[in-house]
């Protein structure tokens, strides 16, 4: 479990430099445009820095299968926050098709898209799309520079043609790109790349530690410069009502297919950002001091019986936090 520190080593407990993401509080699949696009019309008007949205195909309700098109719905209705895929899962796609769609969308949002790029874990899922556990990093490798050459001007596909991208990305030469990584191999290779470690909801901070050490050592032997973001994904629920935090921490530790390689000794708080607001102030602050945790993106509890009420009222309250900083007399 975190340990609290004491209220005079927290630096007068504010999170006002931190860039503060969420992806939304609800989202079925039957995808209603008006609902998604009113959760990121809500957190503009809070203040959020940025709107994710996962990606994930033949998983019934939660499936999210096209965030791109989502997305493209969403920059019409904003104009400030930021738009982010937190899975952009590259190696299903061709990679000039996929250059050009994310190419338009950073022109329809006015280069407010931040793309956050994944392999894919489940094995079903990939071979559905012809693609095997054993080539996948190999491929989101090689899509990956066939897509920075396109987007950088490079001609494609047969050099006599002297065929160029069109549009290429509003932002240059591209979209801020983020590595969503969960293990060893897939840690290494974002290091390898020079790119951000996007870390999961689910590492305890122990775990994170590790891997961070891990991205380190890969930038290092690959002598690429450490990116200055450090991009974290958290499972947060906030509220006064402590009985209300307990309810919730209950069922997190009742669902199982939150993270079923948790073990009975891992504890909600090693995990989440759970509590009341202070409770969860201190936390965040740890999590800046052990991790350099510069981005933090705000998850919902994906358990039932939450009211959307409450979960929308808790990351309201995570961006009013940022605010009204504490000082260590309060």
């Amino acid at each position: 479990m975190l340990a609290i520190l004491p209220r005079n080593r927290l630096g007068g407990w504010h999170i006002k430099d931190l860039h503060l993401g969420l992806t939304p509080w609800q989202l079925k699949s039957d995808l209603d445009a008006d609902a998604l696009c009113r959760q990121a019309e809500l957190a503009e008007a809070w203040g959020y820095d940025s709107f994710f949205l996962p990606e994930s195909h033949f998983a019934g309700a939660q499936s999210v299968p096209d965030p791109i098109l989502l997305l493209a719905a969403v920059a019409a209705r904003t104009s400030k926050i930021k738009l982010g895929t937190s899975s952009y899962l590259l190696t299903i796609r061709n990679p000039l098709l996929a250059a050009e769609q994310i190419a338009t969308l950073d022109r329809l949002c006015g280069g407010r898209l931040i793309l956050g790029l994944g392999r894919g874990f489940q094995a079903g899922m990939l071979e559905a799309f012809g693609v095997t556990q054993r080539d996948k990093r190999a491929q989101f490798e090689d899509i990956l520079n066939a897509m920075l050459a396109a987007w950088r001007g490079d001609y494609v596909g047969d050099p006599k043609r002297l065929l160029e991208l069109s549009p290429r990305p509003q932002q240059n030469p591209h979209p801020p790109l983020w590595v969503a990584a969960f293990g060893p191999k897939a840690i290494a290779q974002a290091g390898s790349l020079g790119l951000p470690y996007l870390a999961s909801p689910v590492e305890t901070l122990a775990e994170l530690e590790h891997n961070h050490e891990l991205h380190r050592q890969a930038l290092q032997e690959a002598q690429h410069d450490t990116p200055r973001e450090v991009v974290i994904m958290r499972t947060v629920f906030i509220s006064e009502d402590e009985q209300a935090c307990a309810r919730v921490r209950a069922k997190l530790v009742d669902a199982k297919r939150v993270r079923p390689t948790h073990s009975e000794d891992v504890a909600v708080d090693d995990w989440c950002l759970l509590g009341t607001p202070d409770k969860v102030r201190e936390d965040i602050v740890r999590y800046q001091q052990l991790l350099g945790m510069t981005h933090l993106i705000a998850v919902r509890p994906r358990v039932s019986g939450v009211a959307e009420e409450l979960n929308r009222i808790s990351l309201q309250t995570l961006q009013a936090m940022r605010l009204t900083p504490h000082s260590t007399n309060s």
